[in-house]
This record gives structure tokens, C-alpha cells and sequence, in this order.
């Protein structure tokens, strides 16, 4: 059996263990992915960590911005061909035929099962992926460069999507780090005028140099009523990437009256909802899971024509314990992407 490279969760809380492991073979309707690189996701420390309510199954392998080339398919696979090149997502397959699936929201699929989490992943040399979920990478995109837009690009760009914000009015991003430094370019090129709110002010001159119209530094202050001052009365639509609680009570207290407050981030526990303010000024609050193929192919469009660039450091797979040490601690500028030879 010919062996791997991987980085594997063997108990929840500790550091991931690197291992020789044998590499898969994929049965009917599957393919099998070489992997070039692999951007590191905050989700992929709280699969580790097992912080939310369904825990993933020890061991595992973690990583779901994986792109590589397709060494081998197997029985009735047609979708893709050997030399293919393809992003393995977080979502790696659904049903295809249930309420969800059938209207393009595949990714609360009931029967959904997520990469990295339930079923293996990309922190490794060689992983498994569905056919009919892989993202199909452009061409202009190094494999390096389009691994964040696969998890990141998507996700930021979905939630733009649902805050329903029309061109010329505001958006305000809430955590200028992996996903909030894309959803900023994503914003400007969709007509949009950002206010990027932040606690570190390196990341806040990140946002402006990308085209932030205001900045915020949520340190200082009442972050929600500087908003608020910046954009003549609150943003219209407010995307909360931080994976804060307290960015998630502030993020709506940001929004405009009648205006969508999304929730993209996803930090352990609950936070608390202004009921009255939401109630009388008719603010929705809005929960955004990734995105569908589609919003995949868009977010990938954007980036194949250079309008959306991730800022991204390269590390190789040894590294992951310490990147991991550094995301929890915020010191990752933008988006790490593990490389593989």
C-alpha cells in the first residue's frame, strides 16, 4: 500500500500529529486528489478543538481548501477525467434531491457531509473527493491562489450576497482577516462602499489599502455608533466574519434600520439580540453557511480575472501545529496556505 503525509486530530484540544498513512482508493463515484496546496480555515481549529454541537469522529484529517490534480477516478465517474484540475470544498457532497438541494441550498442538505470534518481532508497528500461538489479551478489561478477563494472567497462572497446590499449603498465587514480582506474586494467590485471594522490597526490599513471607504478599530470607543456616524445612520448590510461574540452583538447594533446583519463566523456559545431594536427598526439577522456550486464558480470568476486576490503566506504541513498557535492568537495577516511538493 503506497503511504502519505498528513496532519491528523487524534484527540480534540491537542496538537495535530503528523503520520504516514495509507493512500486512499476511491470506490464508485469517487475520485482521488493529489494536492498542491491547502489554505488553513478557522473552522479547521474548531473541528480540532471539537467546539461545536456535532463533533467530528477521532482520528480525522482535517483541511477543505484543498486543490490538486485528479490521479485517479473511479467506477462511473464522467464528471472529470485524470489531470484534472479541482478544489475539494468544505461541503463534499449532499443528497442532490431533497427540499434543499433541489432549490441551490445544498449546503444545509440534511445528508450533507463536510470535508475535513466527517470525511477526510486536504491536510493531507492525497484525499478523496465527489465529483459532483469539486470546485473546477480556472486556469489563470495557481493552485496556491485559489485555495483560499474555495472556502474564504466563497464564504465572504455568499454572505455579501445574502445581506441583499444594493450597489452604492454600505456594507460594513466586521474582522478584516481571511475571509474579511476578500469580502472587501468582493464588495467593491459589486458596486458597494465598505466600512471595515476591526481591533488591530494593521489590518485596518490592510482594509483600506484593498479600498475600505472607513475603517473602525472596535477598540476604541463604541464601535457600533462610529459605524453608524461613518455611514450616515448604519450600514446596510452588516457581514460579521470575526469569530467574536462580542463582534457579533456589536455587528447589529451597526445595522440600518430595515437593514440584513449576517452571521458568517462561528465562535462557540450564544450572544445576546437587542429584541426591541431589532423589532422596531425591522433588522434582520441572518445566518450564511459557505455557499452553493454556483456561488463557487462566481467567487472563482472573480478571482481568475484578478479582481479578488487573497493575501496569503505559504508553510509547508510541518508547520500546522504553530499556524494553528498563530490564528487563535491572531497573528496571521491574512490567509496561510500549506504547500505540498
Amino acid at each position: 500500500m503506497t503511504k502519505m503525509h498528513v496532519a491528523m486530530v487524534e484527540h480534540f484540544k491537542k496538537p495535530l500529529v503528523l503520520r504516514e498513512w495509507d493512500v486512499p482508493i476511491p470506490g464508485a463515484g469517487q475520485i482521488l486528489v493529489k494536492t498542491e496546496a491547502c489554505g488553513v480555515c478557522h473552522t479547521d481549529i474548531h473541528a480540532a478543538s471539537g467546539d461545536w454541537p456535532v463533533k467530528p469522529t477521532l482520528p480525522f484529517i482535517p483541511g477543505h481548501e484543498g486543490i490538486g490534480r485528479v490521479s485517479a477516478v473511479g467506477a462511473g465517474v464522467t464528471l472529470v477525467k485524470e489531470g484534472d484540475r479541482v478544489g475539494v470544498p468544505w461541503l463534499h457532497s449532499a443528497c442532490g434531491h431533497c427540499e434543499y438541494c433541489l432549490t441551490a441550498w445544498e449546503t444545509i442538505c440534511p445528508a450533507e457531509t463536510f470535508t475535513g470534518y466527517n470525511t477526510n481532508g486536504a491536510f493531507a497528500e492525497y484525499l478523496l473527493a465527489d465529483p459532483n461538489y469539486v470546485a473546477h479551478i480556472p486556469a489563470s489561478l495557481s493552485a496556491e491562489e485559489a485555495a483560499p477563494i474555495i472556502c474564504a472567497g466563497i464564504t465572504s462572497y455568499k454572505g455579501i450576497k445574502q445581506t441583499e446590499a444594493k450597489p452604492g449603498e454600505w456594507l460594513a465587514v466586521s474582522g478584516i482577516g481571511g475571509l474579511g480582506h476578500l469580502a472587501i474586494q468582493y464588495a467593491k467590485h459589486m458596486g458597494l462602499k465598505v466600512c471595515a471594522v476591526d481591533i488591530d490597526d494593521g489590518k485596518l490599513a490592510l482594509a483600506k489599502k484593498l479600498g475600505a471607504d472607513a475603517i473602525v478599530n472596535a477598540k476604541v470607543g463604541d464601535p457600533a455608533a462610529a459605524v453608524k456616524k461613518a455611514t450616515d445612520g448604519g450600514a446596510h448590510g452588516v457581514l460579521i466574519t470575526a469569530p467574536s461574540l462580542s463582534a457579533f452583538k456589536q455587528g447589529v447594533g451597526m445595522t440600518r434600520k430595515h437593514g440584513i446583519c449576517v452571521l458568517v463566523g462561528i465562535p462557540p456559545g450564544d450572544f445576546p439580540v437587542p429584541l426591541f431594536d431589532v423589532v422596531a427598526d425591522c433588522i434582520s439577522i441572518r445566518g450564511s453557511f459557505v455557499g452553493n456550486r454556483e456561488d463557487l464558480a462566481e467567487a472563482l470568476s472573480f478571482a481568475a480575472e484578478g479582481k479578488v486576490k487573497a493575501d496569503i503566506e505559504l508553510q509547508p504541513l510541518s508547520a500546522i501545529n504553530k499556524v494553528f498557535t498563530r490564528l487563535e492568537h491572531g497573528d496571521v495577516a491574512a490567509r496561510v496556505v500549506l504547500q505540498f511538493q
